[in-house]
């Protein structure tokens, strides 16, 4: 397994996963059932490069033969750092690359002077727990509700 930074012009490489995230989360809780993610995976992927060019975000990813198998994606903003994505491939967890990439962006926060960091969770996944593990705790219930037109 080998860690690399994407850089703008290989973000493409991580579509295979933003979907297999986007099954996850349509899978793990009934509020998102096919709606996950909210806007086209091209357009999640133009933004991520658009931000890593900007400098705002880093990406790393862990690749083994080739093929992406899992990503962390984390943006700051003066004191304020956010974990956007953590996606470990199916087939890799269980191997301490979801603690690996948590590592890295721990260091990287704290590199870049983060002081808050937040981290989005969807209800029903069990990466909560990870996430627990590395100090972070629920601070506030995001509610949505989707609207169906007629």
């Amino acid at each position: 397994m080998k860690e690399i930074f994407l850089s703008g012009k290989e973000i493409f490489r991580l579509r295979d996963c933003l979907a297999a995230l986007a099954e996850h989360h349509n899978a793990v809780t009934q509020h998102f059932k096919g709606v996950f993610p909210l806007q086209p995976i091209d357009l999640v992927m133009a933004g991520m490069a658009e931000a890593e060019k900007k400098g705002t975000a880093l990406i790393k990813a862990l690749e083994e033969g080739g093929d992406i198998v899992g990503f962390c994606k984390i943006a700051t903003e003066k004191e304020r750092g956010s974990l956007d994505y953590l996606y470990v491939r199916e087939d890799q967890r269980g191997k301490g690359y979801g603690r690996l990439l948590m590592d890295w962006a721990m260091a990287a926060f704290q590199q870049r002077g983060a002081r808050f960091i937040d981290v989005n969770v969807v209800l029903g996944n069990p990466a909560q727990g990870l996430y627990e593990a590395y100090g972070f705790v629920p601070r506030t219930l995001v509610m949505s509700q989707q609207i169906q037109h007629f």
